[in-house]
């Protein structure tokens, strides 16, 4: 090749990849829309809007919170099952996600072949909470009142298959109890339902803190592995006998088939904004644990405890 075809070429080559830089513009060039799918005001809500606004500093680009709460909070995996691939329409993940197609065979979606796991973010810490001046002192007291009073109890969770609904029918089931459950469209609808006297009890995540600092609610026990840092009064469930632990680890999803350069982008930006200190002081305040995987080892997880709950639902007789 003669020097000027060799320079001809380079040239050429140089118009292509100009060609292409064109053709995929930087990411994101335009706002992204993050779909929370519960109602505002609870502690996921706070959260990933504390999240929201940091990326979306690094971005130099808008992102939207658009809440979708119901359906026990699978109404951001559905819209992403409609969504184009592209970045802009991202969800908060979280454990209902990935339970309710088991419960539901209306849901048509595979979650984990039909979402791109993006970045695990962070768990909740799950309690048991009645209005201050409910007359049960301790979880043991509560029980022992609904064994003696079959079918008198009403108690709240955000929806039917959430982790909290699931963490409490386990409870009752071991002890043979009957009680009614009620679902709510999200935390702050299932908390004002108890304290304006809709049911008598919640299971719920750590939405209740304030609540409970300010002496209308009466934190009975959580369910993690260890008490509560700012509620060390507090009991473990499993500490009171009853071996119920619960782990509700959430993060970002988005639709299936996303390029992973943007994914890598989306979650760089998160990673960062999760680890900047107001919203570290947040998961503090709700006694939140910082949980980081990435994208692959997130779906990983994901895919295992998609068998892990299969089977809890098997035992406790709520699959259709």
């Amino acid at each position: 090749m003669t020097p000027i075809s060799r320079r001809s070429a380079l040239a050429g080559a140089s118009v292509l990849v100009a060609g292409s830089a064109r053709a995929q513009p930087r990411f994101p060039d335009r706002p992204i829309k993050l779909i929370i799918p519960w109602a505002a005001g609870g502690p996921a809500d706070g959260g990933f809007r504390i999240l929201a606004e940091s990326a979306a500093r690094k971005f130099g680009q808008p992102v939207v919170v658009e809440n979708k709460g119901g359906a026990s909070g699978v109404l951001g995996a559905l819209a992403l099952q409609e969504a184009k691939p592209d970045g802009y329409t991202i969800s908060q993940m979280h454990m209902s996600v990935l339970r309710q197609p088991l419960l539901n065979p209306q849901l048509r979606y595979d979650p984990i072949v039909d979402l791109t796991y993006i970045l695990q973010i962070t768990g909740f810490v799950m309690g048991i909470v009645v209005r201050a001046e409910a007359p049960w002192q301790t979880l043991p007291e509560l029980l022992a009142y609904a064994k003696t009073h079959p079918g008198k109890l009403n108690w709240g969770t955000l929806g039917i298959g959430s982790t909290q609904h699931l963490a409490m029918e386990r409870l009752g089931m071991a002890q043979g109890l009957a009680w009614t459950h009620a679902p709510y469209r999200g935390t702050a609808d299932t908390l004002r339902a108890l304290l304006g006297g809709e049911i008598d009890f919640a299971s719920e995540s750590s939405g209740w803190a304030p609540m409970v600092q300010a002496g209308k609610l009466r934190l009975l026990a959580v369910f993690t592995a260890e008490r509560a840092r700012r509620f060390p009064d507090a009991p473990t469930v499993r500490e009171l006998g009853y071996d119920v632990v619960v782990d509700s680890p959430g993060g970002l999803i988005g639709p299936r088939g996303m390029d992973p350069a943007v994914v890598k982008v989306l979650a760089d930006a998160f990673r960062a904004a999760a680890e900047e200190p107001q919203h570290r002081q947040f998961l503090d305040n709700m006694d939140q644990p910082l949980l980081l995987l990435d994208g692959p080892a997130y779906r990983d997880a994901m895919a295992r405890t998609y068998l892990e709950e299969r089977e809890l639902l098997k035992q406790l007789k709520l699959l259709p």
